[in-house]
């Protein structure tokens, strides 16, 4: 059974509870396009940290390192919400394809960045419309397939991404040794025009929103201001400023306002950018908190393994983007396996708590690296951490997903992907800052203050230093790692507590929610009268 058509060739949006209707053919036929754009944007993030070493060796500025990833994941964080809100207003097609354009032109301007400055601002931008490529993909899925089918196309969205995160290093790593790293932002483009084509038609069966109602800007405007001032106390504090300094003292002030007057906000106008009501479910708020632990995670992970990789263990930026394949290809498996195993059985509370485990003794793992740890431990320490990622990822976002309803779709999946990018982003810049701290410590200790800068030094220009000078710029890499990696332990283990409190309601068989989706007698009663 199809949807009914209008007259202007738009699929008409049905009634809750009635569903789209779509076919298996035509569902894959719509993913296709999906699928480029999932790949376009976790392409990006993959190809660009082989390169860090390079970039930030060539345009200076040590201390900006994790404002590079950084930037990109604040403003994905910002936007996210805002993406999905626009999609229930005005479709999710238009919407969608606008936020691939965007990330064009980012692509396009981080290329052509000629200073370090420059490139955050241009990645920011590309993170600005890359919250819209996260959430328009899982918005679109949401409204297409029920949560119940939905696991096995989510799982393999989900395996799609760490296809991506093994091409994308070995891309990534090719085109620093063999070109320059400025093509690792153009590489972006040809594919991101396949993406835009392919999207352009296979999306044209989706709904269209109804545009009349107002947007939030208000909200939007306040979301952005408290949310910048939370991650630049986390890049900042201890840092670059004492944690009681004015400025850190006045970023959190901005940060408790910001976010008071954001609640106030959201509590009262018509059209929130992040409604309310999709928090009053339990599941959907430990769901959330699991997506913040996988951000925190997996950015945290890989952001800063090449750093180690290349200045410790000697690889070459290519070669460092294989060395993360088994952390990988473990994630793509268990979340392919999970996506089958949810469609099958129905049951989805074990994974985010075996996810969460994993992940937590992964972290735990490469908080005991050397100097001289062989790249066979680091890669089974990947394995660990990746078959944790995988099970984690996809689980969340199910699980938030059926606890909402079908109008909160895109708002209650932006929120979703909010708390992921949140927990990336708050993961990159305390961990950043962590693992610069110990290095600049450590080697402020060992009386190396003159001598080559830090803030220039490559995998290249280390290999030409005095091999005294060498093991002790290997040896600040080690500890600003291993210390940071234990702080991600630490938050990871939060997350096996907050899992374990996720109740297991069945999933529905329909697009459309029930009203209450934390008692498993509602959700049946509700799918026997839908």
């Amino acid at each position: 059974m199809t949807a009914p058509s209008t007259t202007s060739g738009e699929v008409a949006t049905p009634p809750l509870g009635g569903g789209l209707g779509f076919s298996h053919r035509q569902i894959l036929a719509t993913m296709s396009g999906l699928v480029i754009a999932m790949l376009l944007a976790m392409l990006d993030n993959m190809i660009v940290a082989p390169a860090l070493p390079t970039i930030v060796g060539e345009l200076g500025g040590l201390n900006h390192l994790a404002w590079v990833t950084t930037g990109y994941i604040l403003a994905s964080t910002v936007s996210t919400p805002i993406w999905g809100k626009l999609g229930d207003l005005y479709g999710r097609r238009s919407t969608f394809l606008a936020s691939v354009a965007l990330f064009l032109l980012g692509s396009a301007l981080c290329g052509m960045a000629q200073n370090m400055a420059e490139l955050v601002g241009f990645r920011a931008l590309q993170g600005l419309a890359g919250g819209g490529l996260m959430v328009g993909v899982l918005s679109i899925i949401g409204q297409m397939i029920p949560p119940r089918d939905r696991s096995k196309y989510q799982g393999l969205m989900m395996a799609v991404m760490p296809v991506a995160m093994i091409g994308g290093p070995l891309i990534g790593g090719f085109i620093t040794d063999n070109l320059s790293w400025r093509w690792a932002f153009y590489v972006n483009l040809p594919l991101g025009a396949i993406a835009l084509t392919v999207c352009w038609f296979t999306l044209r069966k989706l709904p269209k929103g109804t545009g009349r109602a107002r947007i939030d800007w208000l909200g939007t405007g306040l979301l952005t201001i408290w949310i910048t001032a939370l991650v630049l106390i986390a890049s900042w504090g201890g840092t670059q400023y004492a944690w009681g300094s004015p400025q850190i003292l006045g970023l959190l002030a901005l940060t408790v306002v910001g976010f008071v007057a954001f609640i106030f906000v959201q509590r009262r106008v018509a059209e929130p950018i992040m409604p309310l009501r999709v928090f009053r479910s339990r599941n959907f708020n430990l769901a959330g908190a699991v997506a913040f632990i996988s951000g925190f995670a997996m950015f945290g992970t890989i952001a800063f393994l090449p750093q180690y990789q290349q200045f410790v263990q000697g690889a070459s930026a290519t070669n460092s983007g294989l060395l993360l394949m088994p952390m990988m290809i473990a994630a793509m498996v268990v979340s392919l396996a999970g996506g089958v195993l949810i469609s099958k059985t129905g049951n989805y509370k074990w994974l985010p708590v075996v996810g969460t485990t994993l992940v937590t003794v992964g972290l735990g793992l490469f908080a005991t690296l050397t100097t001289t740890t062989s790249t066979t431990m680091t890669g089974l320490y990947m394995v660990v951490i990746g078959a944790g990622m995988g099970a984690m990822m996809q689980t969340s976002t199910l699980i938030a997903q059926n606890s909402i309803e079908l109008r909160d779709m895109g708002a209650g999946t932006g929120a979703s992907t909010f708390l992921r990018n949140m927990g990336s982003s708050l993961g990159v810049a305390l961990l950043g800052a962590i693992y610069t701290n110990h290095l600049t410590s450590t080697l402020a200790g060992a009386g190396a203050a003159g001598g080559t800068s830090t803030a220039t030094l490559t995998p290249q220009t280390l290999r030409s230093l005095p091999q005294a000078a060498r093991e002790l710029f290997q040896h600040a890499v080690t500890d600003g790692v291993t210390a940071l990696f234990m702080a991600g332990a630490v938050v990871a283990a939060a997350g096996i507590v907050i899992a374990l409190f996720i109740k297991q309601v069945p999933l529905r068989t329909a697009v459309a929610p029930a009203r209450t989706v934390e008692a498993p007698v509602d959700a049946e009663r509700e799918l026997v009268a839908g």
